[in-house]
């Protein structure tokens, strides 16, 4: 009896269902007009233009600022304030200077950068003591938004950790 009454339900449904199954989509097709004498080639610079490289007194002064800061939170030594400073001067000019011998190659800009922030962490871990360092990779992370190699991220396979 139940059946009786759902055949009719299901047909109705049935019908009303398959013109939309088998209906066509519409297509919209938009296009541009642009004005007969717009140029036909378009053109993108990466990256500003760079009239000349950093200046000496530019990179001091931004390697400075970068071993002042670095001083004040990781409280150096005069020592190592000294050996920080040599570092970061090279890397900035390195990274100041590769900045502008690619600037119209950014993915080879970011390659060279990459190789000089690893030398320079490389460099850093020698001269810092390994609280220093620690401390100078979590401030690091937290400014360049780098999740913590501590904190697991997604769900654990099964039977891999969780609640158990």
């Amino acid at each position: 009896m139940k059946t009786l009454l759902l055949l009719p339900l299901l047909t109705l449904a049935t019908a009303v269902a398959a013109p939309a199954a088998f209906a066509q989509p519409q297509t919209t097709i938009k296009t541009k007009v642009k004005p007969a004498d717009a140029p036909t080639v378009k053109t993108k610079t990466s990256a500003p233009p760079a009239t000349s490289p950093p200046t000496d007194e530019q990179i001091d002064a931004r390697a400075n600022a970068l071993t002042a800061n670095m001083q004040k939170n990781l409280a150096l030594t005069p020592q190592q304030t000294e050996k920080v400073r040599v570092i970061n001067r090279r890397s900035v000019e390195l990274v100041e200077n590769t900045r502008f011998k690619y600037r119209a190659e950014p993915r080879k800009m970011m390659v060279r950068i990459d190789d000089i922030s690893a030398s320079r962490l490389s460099q850093l871990k020698d001269v810092l003591a390994p609280a220093q360092f620690d401390k100078y990779q979590r401030k690091r992370e937290e400014k360049m938004g780098v999740p913590s190699s501590a904190a697991p991220q997604g769900t654990p396979p099964p039977g891999m950790g969780g609640d158990q």
